[in-house]
């Protein structure tokens, strides 16, 4: 009897622990869903340089972003086909001056070295405020967050960036954390190619709340 009684409680706290992770496995698939479905639909447009963009940053977040139902376009300040630093060709959809903020959710710029293209470019100025105004999500990686503090948007804002343009967002008055990725507020920021993967899912975090 006291055999079959201590068999019965190893089966019954088996039995427990198999239906705990079987619920957590249920309740992580339903938040999955439920992320999946409020950014469905949502709408980002990725800047890239017209030639250097990196390759990563801007393939990573934009597998992330469709693979949550966000529809990606690409725009550049040319429409000729853009060579990424490690190879990749892409061709912009839109021009970066037919951009319209109303159209996106998130406004997001690519880094890579030819990403000092719009460091002082007025147009993406414009387009990094007007977004920010809105309350769109804007993101950019890498050496791209130059332009948002170029365009007055990190003043005063916790913010990440390559290593070597820490003191360029220092200037604008960004509060550099040193994080690979970073959020205040609707402005996302990230460090590099290493952390592309977690900026895409760092926006779509943000498209879905």
């Amino acid at each position: 009897m006291k055999n079959t009684a201590v068999r019965h409680k190893v089966f019954l706290s088996g039995l427990i622990c198999v239906l705990f992770i079987l619920s957590n496995i249920f309740i992580n698939h339903l938040l999955g869903d439920n992320v999946m479905q409020s950014a469905k639909g949502k709408k980002a447009v990725m800047i890239i340089a017209s030639n250097n963009f990196r390759d990563e940053e801007l393939l990573k977040p934009k597998e992330v972003l469709e693979k949550n139902g966000v529809a990606v376009t690409v725009s550049s300040s040319s429409l000729k086909e853009s060579t990424g630093m490690l190879g990749a060709k892409v061709k912009p959809d839109i021009l970066l001056t037919d951009i319209r903020v109303a159209d996106y959710d998130a406004i997001v710029f690519v880094g890579g070295s030819g990403a000092n293209e719009y460091w002082d470019n007025p147009t993406a100025h414009k387009i990094a405020n007007d977004a920010n105004n809105a309350k769109k999500i804007v993101g950019a990686i890498c050496i791209a967050p130059v332009t948002l503090a170029k365009s007055g948007l990190l003043k005063n804002k916790k913010a990440t960036t390559y290593s070597s343009t820490v003191q360029d967002i220092k200037s604008g008055g960004a509060n550099y954390t040193g994080a690979d990725v970073e959020r205040d507020g609707n402005i996302i920021t990230a460090n590099g190619p290493t952390a592309a993967q977690k900026f895409g899912e760092t926006i779509v975090k943000a498209l879905s709340q």
